[in-house]
């Protein structure tokens, strides 16, 4: 273990999954890693998500620093996402997620 003292500060993993953790968050900040996205083209490449589900998980996001929202003043209305300079702080446990998975799958071919 690090340095950490869990009985000082808690457990150091489910701070972070206080915040990522649940089904939908870490693939949307997933798909912001290649830039600033609309809604629908969120919505189109996590295609299990409904509407509703992704409106909430965005705005948790949003209350977490981890992404900003966008709003353009025109008819019709215009949002996007984005990954914030704190949200880009977790693209390297992103890599690091991403590159355990393929072993995984690998392992249970």
């Amino acid at each position: 273990m690090s340095g950490l003292d869990e009985n000082v500060s808690g457990c150091p993993v489910e701070a972070t999954l206080s915040v990522i953790g649940g089904k939908w968050k870490a693939i949307i900040l997933w798909r912001l890693v290649s830039g600033t996205k609309r809604f629908n083209e969120l919505q189109r490449s996590i295609s299990q998500i409904t509407r509703k589900m992704l409106t909430e998980q965005l705005r948790e996001l949003e209350r977490d620093n981890l992404i900003i929202r966008t709003v353009y003043q025109q008819v019709p209305p215009k949002v996007e996402y984005s990954l914030s300079d704190y949200g880009r702080t977790f693209i390297p446990v992103m890599h690091e997620m991403a590159q355990w998975g393929l072993v995984h799958r690998e392992r249970n071919v």
